[in-house]
């Protein structure tokens, strides 16, 4: 059985630089398809993992407009590269640079979704830990999630502007600059 409401212990897990943590969903977001290291680091196994929706593993310091970008994207049918707090069913947390594709079957249509998640780099990460917990304090100065939401995706959207640089171009100077 899959608990949920589970308390983020602060414990932070690794996984090694050279290793992909994979998942395959359909087009609401259920997994289809995990490799070992996805379940090593979400503490589920296969048969408790497949089927359920990917977010069982979302870590709750992790900003819903993030989700809704990522989203947003998805259903465009383009890629995306982004930062992401995942959560071990034990309540301790990982981060990983995720790249999530669309999937398509042999007649071209629209199936679901694959991910690919590796190892990040440690400085991007701290520079996106911190800008995550403005983009969650925005969010939660909101009675109405859907709106805070939007709002705190308004704000990061507008910081993007500011630099003159589209999502995929800062996250890719992350991996640069750090």
């Amino acid at each position: 059985m899959i608990k949920k409401n589970i308390t983020p212990t602060g414990t932070e897990l690794f996984f090694p630089e050279d290793e992909f943590i994979v998942s395959k969903t359909d087009l609401k977001g259920k997994i289809t398809y995990t490799n070992i290291l996805f379940e090593t680091m979400s503490g589920y196994s296969r048969d408790e993992i497949l089927g359920q929706p990917h977010n069982l593993i979302r870590h709750p310091h992790m900003p819903h407009c993030i989700f809704k970008l990522f989203w947003d994207t998805l259903q465009q049918q383009n890629e995306i590269f982004a930062y992401v707090l995942n959560m071990h069913k034990s309540g301790d947390h990982y981060w990983v640079l995720a790249h999530v594709v669309p999937t398509y079957d042999l007649r071209g249509n629209h199936v679901g979704y694959h991910s690919s998640r590796r190892s990040p780099n440690r400085d991007a990460v701290q520079k996106m830990q911190a800008y995550y917990q403005e983009l969650s304090a925005i969010e939660k100065r909101h009675p109405n999630l859907k709106e805070g939401t939007q709002v705190a995706l308004d704000s990061f959207i507008q910081l993007l502007a500011q630099e003159k640089v589209s999502y995929g171009e800062y996250i890719s100077s992350l991996n640069v600059a750090a």
